[in-house]
Formats: structure tokens, sequence, C-alpha cells
């Protein structure tokens, strides 16, 4: 088997997480007693005992000390999301910037064309609405809670602050969102050169290598996923989505259910992405 194929499927085996239901205990927290609260309200940190260890695997703070953590913690506001609402939509002005504790948003992006792509997944611990703290004016896209979601939010104002107390915030922050758009780069070149099928396998891969739990007989795909997201992920129609994974169903490749996708057989789905003949 070649190296490369290897390490793609041990990369679809292992990069899983335990999944698990809502305490009453965000990750990184002391208990907190949810709020009353209007869709979408920022609201000061109600307990500022936050563990500095919350923004340790965020990149943006990755090279903060221990008072400068405490300090972007203690001006940071709680955002609760509910499934469906926005955190905020394309173009409009950048207003703030976050970093999810808990939940799963997507980010979309309305083409030129008039067509909607999913350009990524964030999850816990990874930043979003970057664009506010390098300066720049509005969202690129809009990012829309996939689970019921809680985000610490700094406002721009408030971010500037902070990045000017520490210049590593903003470089940082210029970092991810040049990584970021190398990422969207590469997609946009397998929706113009690739068959529909291994764009359809490469779509499927990152979000089981993002997202996905181990289960009796698969890795599942951890949060609520529809064929049309997936079609809005590759750049194709809901059709072909549909077509194509009932036939991989019928072949084993996956399990299909009501916004649930599992995959029973990553190596054949690496071999797909991959376009490599199958093994005899």
């Amino acid at each position: 088997m070649r190296p490369r194929l290897e390490a793609k499927i041990e990369s679809l085996g292992s990069s899983v997480f335990a999944g698990g239901q809502r305490t009453g205990r965000l990750p990184g927290t002391a208990k907190f007693v949810e709020p009353s609260l209007g869709r979408g309200v920022l609201m000061p940190t109600q307990e500022k005992q936050l563990d500095p260890a919350l923004l340790d695997a965020v990149d943006v703070f990755g090279n903060l000390d221990p008072a400068g953590k405490d300090e972007a913690l203690a001006a940071a506001h709680w955002r609760k999301l509910e499934t469906g609402e926005r955190a905020f939509e394309q173009d409009q002005e950048a207003d703030a910037f976050y970093v999810l504790s808990a939940g799963r948003l997507k980010v979309t992006q309305i083409t030129p064309e008039g067509q909607e792509i999913i350009i990524r997944y964030i999850g816990p611990k990874e930043m979003f609405g970057c664009v506010a703290v390098c300066g720049g004016l509005t969202y690129p896209g809009t990012a829309t809670a996939v689970t019921d979601s809680w985000a610490l939010g700094w406002t721009r104002a408030t971010i500037g602050e902070l990045a000017q107390t520490y210049p590593g915030i903003a470089l940082n922050a210029m970092r991810t969102m040049g990584g970021r758009l190398q990422d969207t780069q590469s997609r946009l070149r397998e929706m113009q050169t690739e068959r529909v099928e291994r764009r359809i396998a490469h779509g499927i891969a990152r979000l089981v290598a993002q997202a996905g739990r181990r289960v009796e007989g698969g890795i599942l795909i951890d949060f609520p996923v529809s064929r049309q997201d997936i079609a809005e992920l590759t750049g194709t129609t809901l059709h072909t989505v549909s077509r194509t994974l009932s036939a991989w169903q019928e072949r084993g490749v996956v399990e299909l259910g009501r916004q649930k996708l599992t995959v029973r057989d990553p190596h054949a789905l690496v071999v797909i992405a991959e376009d490599l003949p199958l093994k005899e």
C-alpha cells in the first residue's frame, strides 16, 4: 500500500474524539448557570475563574503568558447560539472575534454566481471571525450554528486593545487566516479539476478527520450533516450527492441516516478520494 494512502487511512481511523451530551459545564470553565437570554446576545462572563488553559489550544492566544491569558479571558463575553442561528453574516461589519467553546458551526459563502458553498466547519477551541483581529471591515462568510453552541467573544475594540498589548495576537490570527486561505484554495481547485466522486470522498474525509467518533462498525460524523450540506461542501448538486451516497451505501462504504453519516469502510473512501485502483 502506498505510504500516502496508509497515512490517510490512519488519519481517518484515528482523528476521532469522544462525543458527549451537555452537562451544564462548558469546557475549561467552572460550573455555570445557563442565563435567560435573547438569541445571540453577548453577556459578560459570569465567572472570572475561567481556566486559562481554555486558550492554550487556540492559536491566536498561543504565545500569551498566564497573565495575558487571564487578561484575555476577563475581557471576553459569552455568546449562546441556538441551532440555526447566525453568529454573523457575509458582508456584515466585522465587529467581534470568537472562540468556540462548545457545539459546532458552519461557515458559508455566496459565490458571485449566487451559489452557496460551505467553506469550513468550526469545532470547539477553534477561532472564527478572525478578520476582526486583522483589520478587515466585513466578514467574508456567514457563520451558522449546526448545534446549540457557546462561544467566547471579544468586541473589535477589545481585541484591538489586547493586540496592542500583545502583538502576537494579530500575528497569530494572520497566520491562521493564511492557512485557512490555502485550504480554501485547495478545495476550490478540487471543485474545478476533480471528478465529482473524488470531491465528495474528500469532503467526507475532512468531516471524519474533524468530527469523527468511533462507533460499532465505523466512524460517525458527530454532528448533524445532510446531503445538502455535503453538496454545498463539495460544490455539486443534491441529486448527485444522493445518487453517489446511495451507491456507496450499497457497496458498504457508508451508512446513511436522517442527517447522519457513518463511514463503514475508511479504506474504500480513501481509495475513491485518491482515485487509486482497488486492491485485488
